[in-house]
């Protein structure tokens, strides 16, 4: 039996509705908005690296 994932929100999004939220497992993310739509695989680590090397930009 597979567990469902606990998901948190950052805690920089307050009360916003715009807001991804991570799995407690480190490879899912999903909508805040529509818990039961997609959620998009991810390798956090490396996510997290290109982040800080600034190969994505916000």
């Amino acid at each position: 039996m597979t567990e469902s994932p606990r998901w948190r929100k950052s805690s920089y999004s307050g009360q916003e509705a715009d807001c991804i939220e991570l799995a407690h497992t480190l490879d899912s993310l999903r909508d805040s908005k529509n818990p039961d739509g997609p959620r998009l695989r991810v390798n956090i680590d490396a996510l997290l690296g290109a982040i800080k090397d600034g190969q994505i930009l916000a």
